[in-house]
C-alpha cells in the first residue's frame, strides 16, 4: 500500500488517545476504533506511521501490530489467548534441562535456576525441573498461580505478552519480563541458551543467524509495547 497520507499524530479522545493521518484517525485492520490508553503509546504508534516512506510497511511498525491484535484479536477470545500463554507453564523451557555436557548442564543451572528461585520467593510458585525431555508434572497449584497473574494483565499488555512466550518457550522467563527483573537482550540470552552454547561449538548457518536477529528484535519490540503500557 503506498502511503495517503501527509501527516501522522497522536491526539487525545473521550477513552483514551488516537492516531491521527491527516486529521483522521485510524481503525484496526477489523475496523474497529483503534483507542490506545496511553498518551505515550500514541505518540509512539503516531511515529511508526511518521516514518513510512512511499510503501507502507506493517512489518516495520510492530507497535501498531501489538496494538491492533489487542483490540481485534486479545479483546474478542481473552481466555483463549490467557490459556496459550499459560500453557507454557506446563512444558516451560527452564525446567527441561541437560545431563550432558557438564559446560551446557553448568550454563543452564547459572541462567535458569536463580529465576526459579525469583519466582518462589516473589510469588510462592515452585517448578520441578527434569534432565532430558520427559514429561515432568508440575504442581497444579503452582500453574494456577502463573496462570492468575496473567489473568491481571491487560489486554494491550497479553498481546505483548503472547509474542514474548512464544518466542522464549518459557512462562517463567516471561514472568520475570514482566516485572521487570529481566531485560529483552536478557530473556533472548536465557531462552537461546541451548542454541548459542551449539552455535559456540559448532558455528551457525546464515539461516540460524538471520532467525535469531529477528526474533531478538521482535522480543524487544514486544518488552518495549509491554513497558508503553505503563506510561
Amino acid at each position: 500500500m503506498k502511503r495517503f497520507y501527509k501527516k501522522a499524530e497522536s491526539g487525545p479522545v473521550e477513552t483514551g488517545f488516537a492516531v491521527l493521518l491527516d486529521g483522521r484517525p485510524i481503525k484496526t485492520p477489523a475496523k474497529a476504533a483503534f483507542i490506545l490508553p496511553t498518551e505515550k503509546m500514541a505518540i509512539a504508534i503516531a511515529e511508526e506511521w511518521d516514518a513510512q516512506e512511499n510503501k507502507i510497511d506493517p512489518a516495520s511498525m510492530p507497535f501498531m501490530q501489538f496494538a491492533a491484535t489487542a483490540i481485534d484479536r486479545v479483546t474478542t477470545q481473552k481466555i483463549a489467548v490467557i490459556d496459550e500463554i499459560s500453557g507454557f507453564g506446563g512444558t516451560d523451557l527452564v525446567c527441561y534441562r541437560a545431563s550432558y555436557p557438564d559446560r551446557l548442564v553448568e550454563k543452564q543451572s547459572q541462567a535458569w535456576d536463580p529465576l526459579l528461585q525469583w519466582l518462589d520467593e516473589t510469588y510462592s510458585i515452585t517448578l520441578d525441573t527434569t534432565p532430558g525431555l520427559d514429561h515432568v508434572m508440575q504442581a497444579p497449584k503452582s500453574l494456577d498461580g502463573m496462570t492468575a497473574i496473567i489473568e491481571q494483565q491487560s489486554d494491550m499488555k497479553l498481546s505483548a505478552i503472547h509474542m514474548i512466550v512464544s518466542l522464549t518457550g518459557s512462562l517463567v522467563v516471561t514472568l520475570a519480563v514482566i516485572a521487570g527483573r529481566l531485560t529483552a537482550e536478557q530473556a533472548f540470552d536465557i531462552s537461546e541458551l541451548d542454541e548459542t552454547h551449539t552455535i559456540e561449538e559448532w558455528g551457525a548457518d546464515d539461516e540460524a543467524v538471520l532467525r535469531r536477529k529477528n526474533n531478538k528484535a521482535s522480543l524487544i519490540a514486544a518488552t518495549n509495547f509491554l513497558n508503553l503500557c505503563d506510561q
